[in-house]
């Protein structure tokens, strides 16, 4: 570029202090002002990132680490709650709650356990599972007293657990029993019949589909899935006469399903007496130390399971089974 060329750019450029110049230097200034904004936003939004990651990691982290009380230096009541769905895969699990109760009967310091149930019930094999594991440990330590404590509800596998204590309490509005046994589902054979679908199922035993929703109800297997739900009623029945013995009143509707008032269960012996944990520690353990040894969900599941993946797999499951609960 000679000095011709040089001198023509000079003579272009806006004077310093007229109108053009402002306005040129006004947006580059505005511009440089937006850049810092963005900026600082941008690391805003950086370390909030971090922050929720950490404090997602130290939750996980704390909640993943199992409470350790077996080195106890105290005398206290161990307590193992029993809340919703007993089921493989829930907190009310049988591994949970065996787990915990393993931990009670050998830690010395603990007087005696107290299983708070708030539940509806749910698997058998689950709920007869801690029955026969509260029996069997009752055998290792005879002088221990286990003692379950009915909050809001206790019915079908949840009293089925509650009858292998050694006494039973509940408050006087609490719903207790529903002894029985059901397998519930759908039909949808005319719906699909009236949607022009057809379903095609292929099998390699004769009954292998006879809980298909889609497919028509077959009066030999129904037959077949009453008796199979009535021999679980019998041994469900077993075990609560097992665990609660003599205390049983003589009643025809005692099996039947139907759930009682915790005042009502009192009179049909199907609890001990009127009382909350608190009571039941003070009264019958001398005690008012209570020391929680239930086991905590995986906090990796808890997690999914609130972003709702677990949805998809219950739809999936509720249409490709019909288990068999207590209720």
């Amino acid at each position: 570029m000679d000095n011709q060329d040089t001198q023509e750019l000079e003579s272009r450029r806006p004077n310093d202090n007229s109108k053009e110049w402002k306005l040129i230097e006004k947006a580059l200034l505005s511009s440089q002002d937006e850049q810092r904004k963005a900026r600082r936003w941008g690391i805003f939004f950086k370390i909030l990132t971090f922050a929720y990651l950490f404090a997602i990691f130290f939750v996980i982290r704390g909640a993943s680490q199992q409470t350790d009380v077996s080195f106890s230096t105290g005398a206290h009541v161990a307590v193992i709650e029993v809340n919703g769905v007993i089921a493989a895969d829930q907190e009310a699990s049988a591994d949970n709650i065996v787990g915990a109760l393993r931990d009670a009967f050998k830690n010395k310091e603990a007087l005696g356990v107290i299983l708070r149930i708030n539940s509806p019930g749910g698997s058998p094999v689950q709920s007869g599972y801690v029955f026969d594991e509260i029996k069997r440990l009752k055998e290792t330590r005879a002088d221990f007293p286990v003692y379950a404590v009915i909050m809001d509800l206790g019915a079908s596998g949840a009293y089925y657990i509650a009858a292998a204590a050694d006494e039973i309490y509940a408050d006087k509005a609490s719903l207790v029993g529903s002894i029985g046994v059901v397998g519930s589902g759908f039909g949808f054979v005319e719906t699909m019949d009236k949607l022009g679908v057809e379903r095609r199922t292929y099998t390699s035993g004769e009954h292998k589909g006879f809980l298909d929703p889609f497919q028509p109800e077959n009066p030999e297997e129904r037959k077949f899935w009453e008796n199979v739900l009535d021999v679980t009623h019998q041994q469900f029945i077993s075990q609560v006469r097992k665990g609660r013995g003599d205390r049983l009143a003589n009643d025809p509707d005692l099996f039947s399903g139907l759930v009682w008032s915790g005042e009502q269960a009192e009179a049909l012996g199907l609890i001990d007496g009127l009382g909350s944990t608190s009571s039941v520690a003070r009264d019958l353990l001398n005690s008012e130390e209570l020391i929680s040894y239930t086991r905590q969900p995986d906090p990796w599941k808890k997690l999914v399971d609130r972003f709702g993946v677990s949805f998809g797999r219950g739809i999936s499951a509720f249409f490709s089974e019909q288990p068999m609960v207590l209720r």
